[in-house]
């Protein structure tokens, strides 16, 4: 395509720049537009995705049709299949009517999904079945209804990893990426960087009643070389932001730098220890999180009293091997509060004698050369027995849950109050399948 058509693309559809990629992905996008074929549009959050979809609509044989934008992030889990594909009466509490979901609605049009890495698994199927064959059931009905929809998705979710993590649909993925088109983050637009702040800055300028700002060389300079990693929605905020607050039109680099957030990187609190800080899991939500840190916080205090026991075993051994250094005073030490009993106890002084005996529980071990069984350190193993059982227990829990509905894993991970993707990982780890 030329670039005449290309400029006048972006005229018409109000894009701004003339980067390499950015003329790229216009001319992908006004190639495929007489076809039928799905689009996928990525790009980071913030580049102008949502111009493209009406790109091409508007240069389809669809164009007279409607077109209808779905932010399938916004929409809750519960709702989003009747949104799209509507339901009948009675479906569920509050369908008091029947209703046409989106897809009945752009039906001769365009549907622009936005955030489509969003969509649940559940409802990622019937959008599978929508692309092969535009056939779809309402929410509560067993009636098969047909579409003729052109679907065009956008997303900012990196899909191999989605994909890889079981949160993505892998065929879908590649209905969806029939044509691709990815729009370049700002950052990799430098100079369109400039252009764009001079149009953000005569239009609220013009929207305000007030003359427009300008950049110095040095603040130029900085705002080019800004990585912008909220790209064109991030650079519009920052140029309101200086149109309304500064009184001096001529911006220099030092009032830029105020309106810059500092590049750091994120200060997160981080998982240490075991696996956690190894391996690379993701988690659904802060509950998964907290389980974990708490299954590591109990083997490291398991782990810590079976290492305090075998030492206790070996100190043992070695007292039990030199008699001449035994003895059979017991050292008799304060209790805590909790432990004292409630009526007074006469204690006897007993000989102190200067040798290094174990404690165990605040009190001394008492050494002979005939071992003696005590009761601390066998109520340490059994504690241990039981951290180290807790596996079985959970295993055990699993399995019945799965037996209870029958294998169906959705209502056992419901029936467990945990997530399905941790249900999955758990019945793989343990050997359930």
């Amino acid at each position: 395509m030329v670039k005449s058509e290309i400029q006048n693309i972006k005229l018409r559809f109000g894009i701004i720049g003339n980067s390499e990629g950015l003329n790229r992905a216009i001319d992908i996008a006004m190639q495929v537009a007489p076809t039928d074929l799905s689009v996928l549009v990525t790009g980071e959050s913030g580049v102008g995705k949502e111009s493209f979809p009406q790109i091409i609509h508007q240069f389809s044989r669809r164009k007279h049709g409607p077109y209808i934008a779905v932010n399938c992030g916004a929409i809750p889990e519960g709702t989003i299949d009747s949104e799209l594909f509507g339901h009948e009466k009675g479906a569920f509490t509050g369908a008091i009517s029947d209703r046409n979901g989106y897809f009945a609605e752009a039906n001769g049009g365009t549907i622009f999904l936005d955030e489509v890495g969003e969509l649940p698994l559940s409802t990622q199927a019937r959008l599978l079945r929508v692309l092969e064959s535009g056939e779809y059931i309402k929410v509560g009905s067993s009636k098969v209804q047909k579409t003729d929809v052109r679907i065009v998705a956008a997303t900012n979710v990196d899909f191999a990893t989605a994909i890889a993590e079981g949160r993505f649909r892998e065929d879908l993925y590649y209905r969806l990426n029939t044509v691709p088109i990815k729009v370049p983050p700002l950052r990799e637009r430098a100079d369109d960087i400039a252009l764009l702040f001079r149009k953000f800055a005569s239009d609220f300028a013009e929207k305000y009643r007030m003359p427009a700002i300008q950049l110095t060389e040095d603040a130029r300079r900085m705002l080019v070389s800004y990585s912008w990693p909220g790209n064109i929605r991030q650079l519009k905020n920052i140029t309101e932001q200086i149109s309304i607050i500064e009184t001096n039109r001529d911006i220099s680099a030092d009032i830029l730098q105020q309106y810059l957030p500092a590049q750091n990187v994120s200060r997160l609190p981080a998982l240490f220890g075991g696996k956690a800080a190894t391996s690379q899991k993701s988690f659904e939500s802060e509950r998964e999180i907290l389980y974990q840190v708490l299954f590591d916080m109990r083997r490291d205090v398991t782990e810590l009293k079976k290492l305090v026991h075998d030492i206790m075993s070996e100190r043992a051994g070695a007292q039990v091997s030199h008699p001449a250094q035994t003895s059979s005073v017991q050292y008799i030490q304060e209790a805590p509060v909790s432990m004292m009993p409630e009526t007074p106890v006469v204690m006897t002084p007993v000989p102190v004698v200067k040798t290094s005996v174990p404690l165990v529980n605040n009190y001394p071990v008492n050494r002979t050369e005939t071992p003696v069984e005590e009761p601390d350190v066998q109520d340490t193993e059994e504690y241990i027995e039981e951290n180290l059982s807790l596996d079985e227990v959970e295993k055990e829990m699993i399995r019945k849950a799965l037996e209870r509905h029958h294998g169906k894993r959705k209502n056992a991970a419901k029936d467990l109050k945990i997530s399905e993707r941790t249900l999955y990982r758990k019945i793989k780890e343990y050997g359930l399948d």
